[in-house]
């Protein structure tokens, strides 16, 4: 009896009253989102600094990648000035090198000028295809690399060798050719060039190197008149 008595006592779950569960609820517009691990702020110039020190290395190690430059095979007088083949006169006695003149006096000077010296006929190449700096080394660096020549001693004044040099560098530079400038004083006469006029040719080299076209000559073709176009009216018809 007074175990039934006791398991009448007792009680079921009381009525009226509710358990609470938590639900998680996905986030609204409003709610505010719990905050995650830290990102890792992508670091964009790790790539590009890999690539220049690269670069960097490539350039350092080139001297251990191409073969050794050898002594000067070759003295390449750019024309303009009388003063800049006497200098290359006296240094191709001296030396035994070879001489090639572009677009320099003309044949009889220059021939007596050689002799002169002591040069014999052989020993002087004159060259007329030339008529500015970039066809100066254009007209002329496959027949050099054809020969075998990577080492060239550059004769030219001393106002003009830094355009000549960046030239030279690009488009002999493109065939192997090294450039070594003998600048010839111009005392009085010197004129400094412009920056647009030395960077101006140093990007028709590019063009030329890319494309093997140059640029002002294609620019003067393109805004000539086709062949048999009729000319303006002198009397203005």
């Amino acid at each position: 009896m007074a175990r039934a008595a006791r398991s009448g006592q007792r009680r079921g779950p009381a009525r009226g009253r509710t358990r609470s569960v938590a639900v998680p609820q996905a986030p609204g517009r409003g709610a505010r989102r719990p905050p995650g691990p830290p990102r890792r702020r992508q670091r964009r110039w790790v790539p590009l600094l890999a690539l220049v020190a690269g670069a960097a290395l490539l350039w350092l190690s080139r001297s251990h990648l191409l073969p050794p430059v050898p002594p000067p095979q070759l003295i390449l007088v750019l024309g303009g000035d009388a003063a800049r083949e006497q200098v290359a006169a006296r240094l191709a006695r001296a030396d035994g090198l070879p001489v090639l003149v572009s677009s320099g006096s003309n044949p009889e000077y220059a021939r007596w000028l050689f002799d002169r010296q002591g040069l014999a006929a052989g020993q002087v190449h004159l060259d007329y295809r030339a008529h500015d700096t970039l066809t100066n080394f254009t007209s002329l660096v496959d027949e050099l690399r054809q020969a075998k020549v990577r080492h060239v001693l550059l004769v030219t004044s001393s106002d003009h060798m830094e355009r000549a040099m960046l030239v030279g560098r690009i488009v002999a530079g493109s065939r192997g050719i090294t450039l070594t400038p003998v600048p010839v004083p111009c005392g009085d006469r010197c004129q400094q060039e412009e920056a647009g006029k030395v960077w101006g040719d140093g990007f028709r080299a590019l063009v030329w190197v890319v494309s093997g076209r140059d640029l002002r000559s294609w620019l003067e073709g393109a805004s000539a008149p086709a062949p048999g176009a009729a000319g303006p009216d002198p009397a203005g018809h």
